[in-house]
């Protein structure tokens, strides 16, 4: 794939999401957590993330290992289909009945186990359409990944936007509501996504083969433990808080962590929406030996400067910001926000290096580096979270983050013999002084409402970011960089 293609590809990929992503986030999700209150909704986002420090037993890091395998060998892709799907059936059983079990030792009960069912399905059917996805995204059908991509918000947008604000019942909004218009959103577009693969995988006959099941899982064990590993350093704070802290606040803060978390989960997804791209493209430009520098290079460049530009506007305008998205704590979120959202930077980084060492198969060594974080992580949280509640969660995670983005970078740079010079440092070093220092001036000598003074920034950013040649036209438009 030509640079340019690549940039095409990841530009409508970002726009599409640009577009749906944040009516979903700042519009229902945050109205949903407005409705039903932070304790409400901080019980679904404990859930939600119990359930997903499990989604391993869904996958078995099947996703990650198809999407390359089949980038390298297309023409495996009827054979697999027909095996996996029956295979996804199973570990969607076991995954069930496991989750249960744990939740039952650790006390849940009642409501929490109503809610942990929903969402558990919720999470298979996610999966599943996930492993559909990389099937299109392996055979570099990028646009129509793309459209897909945004179908489930639109549908829940539509659905949760009637029961919000459409007046069809006279009860508050349930909190339960919210997981059921996920369901129906998720059947849909698992029902769409599966006649499409089906199309390009004719012909199809599923069947039991236990020896398949073998070899598949033997292949993508090592993708399914990183996944683990890495769904644990990443989701496991507020489980965390909710567990370590007394019963009378636990809630409370996993629902105020989970304010100031939506943010960064949003703008992450644009650096996510990188790696959707990058690891069958790597994967298939690793195999025929191409040279994947200039793709590095304009994925970072393009990610350091939305990651900076990011955190330091929305740190520093973290007020008027919160003020906006919600009715109640502003300044119990803001304390974390300020001190979660960096992480913004060194995740951005991972989705790029952490994706060349997925596609290049150095699984080993991802996850070592996934277990040293885990390690970190806990021991962070177990130290802080009794003193400084979901703040000491934000610290663990932003120093966890920190350290695992710069292990990957090292690990590239050793493991691919990738030139010191594919980074732009100087240009980095050089946009981030100058952008620092023209925010302290506009908010020393230009007084202006919220909003002007954000478009200001943007602009400015985007001027120096040229000027500095951190981003350059040419990259965009033409084939080298």
């Amino acid at each position: 794939m030509k640079q340019k293609d690549f940039i095409f590809n990841i530009g409508l990929l970002i726009f599409l999401n640009l577009l749906v992503k944040p009516i979903w986030i700042l519009g229902i999700d945050v109205g949903v957590q407005n409705s039903v209150g932070a304790a409400s909704y901080g019980l679904y986002f404990a859930v939600f993330n119990f359930t997903f420090l499990f989604n391993m037993l869904l996958d078995m890091g099947i996703t990650n290992f198809n999407n390359r395998n089949i980038a390298q060998n297309a023409q495996l892709l009827a054979k697999h289909l027909s095996g996996i799907i029956a295979l996804r059936f199973l570990l969607g059983g076991f995954y069930m009945a496991l989750i249960f079990i744990v939740s039952l030792i650790i006390g849940y009960s009642g409501f929490q186990l109503q809610l942990l069912f929903w969402v558990a399905l919720n999470q298979f059917l996610s999966s599943f359409i996930l492993y559909l996805r990389s099937n299109i995204s392996a055979l570099l059908m990028f646009k129509t990944d793309s459209f897909i991509s945004v179908l489930d918000r639109l549908i829940m947008i539509l659905l949760c936007g009637i029961l919000l604000w459409g007046n069809v019942t006279t009860q508050p909004f349930k909190i339960e509501w919210f997981v059921y218009c996920q369901t129906a959103a998720y059947l849909i577009v698992f029902l769409i996504t599966g006649v499409i693969v089906l199309c390009k995988a004719r012909p199809l006959k599923l069947y039991w083969n236990i020896t398949f099941y073998r070899m598949i899982i033997k292949k993508s064990f090592p993708y399914a433990i990183l996944f683990l590993l890495m769904s644990f350093y990443c989701r496991i704070d507020s489980v965390m808080i909710e567990r370590l802290l007394p019963n009378e606040i636990s809630t409370f803060q996993v629902g105020i962590y989970a304010a100031a978390f939506r943010l960064l989960d949003a703008l992450v997804m644009i650096a996510y929406l990188f790696s959707v791209i990058l690891l069958p493209l790597f994967a298939k430009m690793l195999k025929n030996k191409e040279q994947i520098e200039p793709i590095i290079k304009s994925s970072f460049s393009i990610l350091y400067f939305f990651s900076i530009t990011a955190t330091i506007l929305l740190v520093k305008y973290r007020y008027p910001i919160l003020n906006l998205l919600y009715d109640d704590h502003i300044e119990e979120i803001a304390a974390i926000f300020q001190l979660l959202f960096p992480c913004l930077i060194p995740m951005s980084f991972t989705y790029i290096f952490g994706t060349l060492l997925t596609a290049n198969g150095n699984m080993r060594l991802l996850n070592i580096t996934a277990i040293a974080g885990i390690i970190l992580n806990m021991c962070l949280n177990l130290i802080l979270i009794p003193h400084m509640k979901a703040e000491g969660a934000a610290i663990a995670s932003l120093s966890t983050q920190g350290i695992i983005s710069i292990i990957q970078i090292i690990i590239v740079f050793c493991e691919l013999k990738i030139s010191l010079n594919t980074l732009p440092y100087l240009r980095c070093i050089g946009f981030t002084v100058l952008f620092i220092a023209g925010e302290w001036l506009l908010f020393k000598y230009v007084t202006l409402n919220f909003w002007p003074h954000i478009a200001l920034s943007c602009i400015t950013a985007i001027l120096l970011a040229l000027s500095t040649r951190l981003i350059r036209i040419s990259t965009l438009i033409n084939q080298h960089s």
